[in-house]
């Protein structure tokens, strides 16, 4: 059995925050059941498309493992067929504007007396306060959670990292949260509301920085790349370009053709507990009993001249050859590799981790597997559904419902 087998979501969710949450789940063995409207569906369907006539990757990549139902709520026929879909199922995962459920009739009090046991899960773009009724995409939910204004160039402008950490991130943190909810269920007998803000999720993912915030009281922070060029600090914490988030100075450096390579590069951290391997490498063993460098708080003030020296050697190999002659001697490197390198490394493939899946309109593309590796609980990918296309079984299947019921809904226009 998969970990979450018997479990059924009720997936209303759309675009990125919450299908990244219920396909985690569908990973994990869950029931998935995408509700879409008839002849739209998600929007991403359509968006950014690459082959015509086809779902976009930008929903196929979201959607795996899950079963597609497509359903007027607006209709009472659909109302009914929802209603039923909420006794039938143990959680209901939504991403819509706030209100929008309870508009439609469906409030948590109406909710918790169709099915006392569900789960109602939401992502939302911020928690309770001013902000609460905003619209928040990715880039808004990484500007208003503290993480553009500690990305970037030192002195210039803030900068959105390509890691989608406001929808993504948030939706990892909203599948946490159902599986605690399920568990506490399995003693408390009751749902309950789950809730994740997109700002929340951000600021959680940035908690070094709200650290170094609280840090600039007592001084410079001095492994910033602020201190060893003698900027001053201001009031709150500054960006920091590439600096390490760590306590361990680090740096991205080029290596061997980087002028013809955007990405011939290697991040590098002078790791104190192996500042005297680092100073072999390079070729300068007079470093490690040198006062002036041999201890971590001597090194600060001249972080910008070491990486500069370090970088001397990193531009004579190629960012792999830096890992393999430094990963041995425990000096922690990584080298910055394109998502051309990531979707032909053969590893990532043998792990689940990059999957090639075959698709009915698109054929066969790559995909991201499942993150998390459990030994009793291999996560299978399976492609996206079609729009509508479990309509019938769902109804049937999950709602008991007979040919002749599923035929008079599809005629008042309910599926």
């Amino acid at each position: 059995m998969k970990a979450l087998e018997g479990v059924k979501i009720l997936d209303m969710t759309h675009v990125q925050s919450g299908p990244t949450c219920t396909q985690l789940l569908a990973w994990f063995g869950a029931d998935v059941i995408k509700v879409e409207r008839p002849g739209v569906g998600d929007a991403t369907r359509k968006q950014l498309v690459d082959v015509p006539g086809a779902d976009s990757l930008y929903f196929t990549m979201l959607n795996h493992n899950k079963r597609s139902v497509t359903l007027n709520t607006k209709s009472d026929e659909g109302k009914a067929i929802f209603t039923k879909l909420i006794e039938s199922c143990d959680v209901m995962v939504e991403n819509f504007a706030p209100g929008a459920l309870d508009r439609m009739g469906f409030t948590w009090e109406r909710i918790q007396e169709i099915n006392p046991r569900m789960i109602y899960a939401s992502v939302k773009g911020f928690g309770p306060g001013p902000y609460s009724d905003c619209k928040v995409y990715e880039n808004v939910a990484q500007c208003a959670g503290g993480s553009a204004s500690t990305t970037g160039h030192i002195g210039d402008i803030p900068m959105v990292t390509g890691a989608q950490i406001g929808d993504s991130g948030t939706g990892l943190h909203l599948a946490l949260g159902i599986v605690t909810a399920l568990f506490q269920r399995t003693h408390s007998g009751r749902g309950q509301r789950v809730e994740c803000a997109m700002q929340d999720g951000v600021l959680n993912l940035c908690r070094v920085k709200l650290r170094d915030q609280q840090r600039l009281k007592a001084g410079p922070l001095k492994e910033y790349s602020h201190f060893s060029k003698g900027l001053e600090f201001g009031d709150a914490t500054p960006r920091a370009g590439n600096d390490s988030g760590g306590g361990q100075p680090g740096r991205i450096l080029a290596c061997k053709g980087h002028e013809t390579d955007p990405d011939a590069y290697t991040y590098f951290i002078t790791q104190a507990a192996v500042w005297k391997n680092i100073c072999d490498v390079i070729d300068k063993p007079e470093w490690k009993e040198d006062p002036e460098y041999a201890t971590p708080e001597a090194r600060l003030p001249k972080l910008d001249a070491i990486f500069g020296t370090i970088e001397e050697w990193t531009k004579t190999k190629t960012k792999f050859e830096v890992m393999e002659i430094c990963n041995p001697l425990n000096i922690p490197v990584g080298p910055i590799l394109s998502m051309k390198e990531l979707a032909e490394d053969q590893s990532l493939r043998e792990t689940g981790t990059i999957v090639e899946v075959d698709h009915p309109e698109r054929g066969a593309y790559l995909t991201v597997g499942c993150p998390i590796k459990l030994s009793d609980c291999p996560a299978d990918v399976k492609r996206s559904p079609l729009l509508g296309e479990h309509t019938d079984e769902i109804l049937a299947q999950v709602l008991g419902m007979s040919e002749e019921e599923i035929a008079k809904a599809r005629e008042a226009g309910a599926v």
